[in-house]
C-alpha cells in the first residue's frame, strides 16, 4: 500500500523554532501572534498547502450522473439520439411488416388463390413504387404472366394478371424488361389470335395499355415489333376508331408512336395499310398531331417515303395542315415531314409545287411559329433551287451553248442570233410568284396600318409615292429562304 508522504508535526514545530532561535532578524520580523497562526495553517495543510488551491474543486456527483439536468449540454444530445433510435426501430418494424404482407401475396398468387394474389398485386402497385420493385423480385412476374394462356376464357382472370403485370412495370424499366423477357408479349398476343375477331373489348384494352407501357423502353421496341404486335394495334385502332373509344385510340397511337422510333419497326408498319388509314384521318383534331408524328418516324425510311408518297392526295392533304393557325404543333410536324420529303426526292418537289405549296409556305413564314417558319424557309428553298434550274433551262432553249442564260441588254451586234431574245418579266412571272408578290404587298400594307395606328395617326393618312414605289417593287428576294 502506498504511504502518504506527509511531515510529522512534531518534527516541523522543531524546525520552525530551530529557525527562529537561529535568526533573531526572523523573529523580530514576526509577532507571536503572527507566528501562532502561520504554524496552525501549516498543521491543518499537511505542511504542503499554499494559500491558493492548486485544483478546482469536483463537480457533485449527482449533477454529472443525472442525465436530464439542464445545466449539462450533452444531455440534449443524448435524448435526442435516444429519440432517433426509437424512430428507427419503429420504422424497422413498419417495413418488416410490410416485407411479410408481401411475402404473403406471393405465396398465396402462387399456391392457393391465383385471382386474390393478382388482384392485391394490381392493388398494392398502384401507386407504391417500392411494392413494385419487391414484388418482382419476390418471384410475382412468372406467375402473373403464367396465367395469360390458363383458366380457358375466364375474362376476370385475364384482366387482373394483365393489369397487374402494367402497374409493375409503371416507371420501372427494370420489371417492363423482366415481363417481356418472361414471355408476355407473346402471351398476349395469344389472347387475340385466337380468331379473327378481336377478344372482349376490355381484354383487348388491357393488352393495348401493356404494349403501351412496354413499348416504351428501348429495347423492348425491336421485340414487340417484331411479335405481331403491330398489326393487332393498327386493327384495334380501326375498330376503336368506329367505336368512339377515346382513351383506347390515344393508348393504341401512342403505342404505334412508341414502336414507329425503332427503325426496325417501319417495314411491319408499312405492310399495313395504316398509313394510308393515317392519311385520311387527318383533319380530327383528336388524333391529328399524334398521326402526323408517327408519320414523320415513318418518312425517316427511304421507304416510309415512298409509301406515304403513294398514297393519293397525301401532299393536298399535308399542304391543308400547314394552314391550321389553331394547331401550331400540327403545322411544325406537317412542315417537317414536308421538307424531308422535299430534301429527299425531286418526284416529290415536283407534286407539292403542283399541289401549291407554296403559297402555304409563304403564309407560314409571315405568320407560323419560329420553328415553323423556318422549315417553311429550307422547303422554299429546294424549290427555288429546282425552278433557278428551270428557268436557266428555258433560256438557254436547243442551242447546246455554254451560257446558262442569255446575255439580256447586250446590243444585237454581240448578241448570238440562235439566242432568243429575253423575255419580259411578268411574262416569266409564274402565277406562284405572283401570289408571292400580291402576299408580300399585303404584309407590307399590313404592317403599314399597325404602325399608323401605335402613332396615333388620322385613319386616312396616305403613305408617300416613295413607299407606294417600294412596296410596288417589292418580290420575294425580301423573304428569309
Amino acid at each position: 500500500m502506498a504511504t502518504c508522504h506527509r511531515h510529522n508535526p512534531t518534527n516541523l514545530a522543531a524546525v520552525v523554532l530551530d529557525n527562529h532561535h537561529s535568526s533573531t532578524s526572523l523573529c523580530s520580523s514576526f509577532s507571536r501572534s503572527s507566528f501562532r497562526r502561520k504554524l496552525l495553517h501549516s498543521l491543518r495543510c499537511g505542511g504542503g498547502c499554499s494559500d491558493k488551491p492548486k485544483h478546482k474543486p469536483l463537480p457533485n456527483n449527482d449533477s454529472r450522473s443525472d442525465p436530464t439536468n439542464k445545466n449539462d449540454p450533452g444531455s440534449d444530445k443524448l435524448s435526442e439520439l435516444l429519440r432517433l433510435s426509437e424512430e428507427e426501430e419503429d420504422e424497422v418494424k413498419k417495413k418488416t411488416k410490410v416485407l411479410d404482407e408481401f411475402k404473403c401475396v406471393v405465396k398465396r398468387l402462387q399456391c392457393d388463390d391465383v385471382l386474390w394474389g393478382a388482384k392485391e398485386i394490381r392493388r398494392l402497385t398502384k401507386e407504391d413504387p417500392h411494392a413494385r420493385t419487391t414484388l418482382a423480385l419476390l418471384g410475382s412476374i412468372p406467375t402473373l404472366v403464367a396465367m395469360l394462356d390458363c383458366k380457358g376464357n375466364d375474362v376476370e382472370f385475364q384482366i387482373s394478371a394483365l393489369y397487374a403485370l402494367l402497374n409493375l412495370g409503371i416507371a420501372n424499366p427494370e420489371n417492363k424488361a423482366a415481363i417481356v423477357k418472361a414471355g408476355a408479349v407473346h402471351k398476349m398476343l395469344k389472347l387475340v389470335d385466337s380468331s379473327d375477331e378481336l377478344p372482349d373489348q376490355s381484354v383487348a384494352e388491357a393488352i393495348v395499355a401493356n404494349f403501351l407501357g412496354l413499348s416504351a423502353l428501348d429495347v423492348n421496341k425491336p421485340i414487340i415489333g417484331s411479335s405481331g404486335a403491330i398489326p393487332f394495334l393498327v386493327k384495334m385502332l380501326k375498330d376503336v376508331d368506329s367505336s368512339g373509344g377515346s382513351q383506347a385510340k390515344q393508348d393504341t397511337l401512342r403505342a404505334l408512336y412508341n414502336l414507329s422510333i425503332s427503325p426496325s419497326n417501319i417495314l411491319p408498319m408499312l405492310e399495313t395499310d395504316v398509313v394510308q388509314f393515317f392519311v385520311s384521318s387527318l383533319g380530327d383534331m383528336e388524333v391529328s398531331e399524334r398521326i402526323l408524328l408517327i408519320m414523320s418516324n415513318v418518312v425517316s425510311t427511304l421507304e416510309g417515303r415512298k409509301a406515304v408518297s403513294s398514297v393519293q392526295n397525301v401532299f393536298p392533304i399535308l399542304i391543308d395542315a400547314l394552314s391550321w393557325n389553331d394547331s401550331p404543333g400540327c403545322q411544325e410536324i406537317a412542315s417537317y415531314i414536308l421538307m424531308v420529303m422535299a430534301h429527299k426526292s425531286y418526284v416529290d418537289r415536283q407534286a407539292m409545287t403542283e399541289a401549291g405549296i407554296v403559297s402555304a409556305l409563304l403564309e407560314l413564314t409571315l405568320i407560323g411559329s419560329n420553328l415553323a417558319q423556318k422549315r417553311a424557309s429550307r422547303i422554299l428553298e429546294c424549290l427555288r433551287v429546282d425552278k433557278g434550274k428551270q428557268v436557266s433551262e428555258n433560256c438557254v432553249g436547243g442551242s447546246g451553248g455554254t451560257l446558262s442564260a442569255p446575255l439580256c441588254g447586250a446590243s444585237p451586234s454581240f448578241a448570238d442570233p440562235h439566242l432568243q431574245e429575253c423575255p419580259d418579266e411578268d411574262d416569266m412571272m409564274s402565277e406562284e410568284k405572283k401570289a408571292v408578290k400580291h402576299l408580300v404587298q399585303q404584309s407590307l400594307h399590313n404592317n403599314m396600318r399597325r404602325i399608323v395606328k401605335r402613332a396615333n395617326l388620322p385613319q386616312d393618312f396616305v403613305p408617300s409615292d416613295h413607299l407606294k414605289s417600294l412596296t410596288s417593287s417589292s418580290t420575294s428576294k425580301s423573304l428569309p429562304f
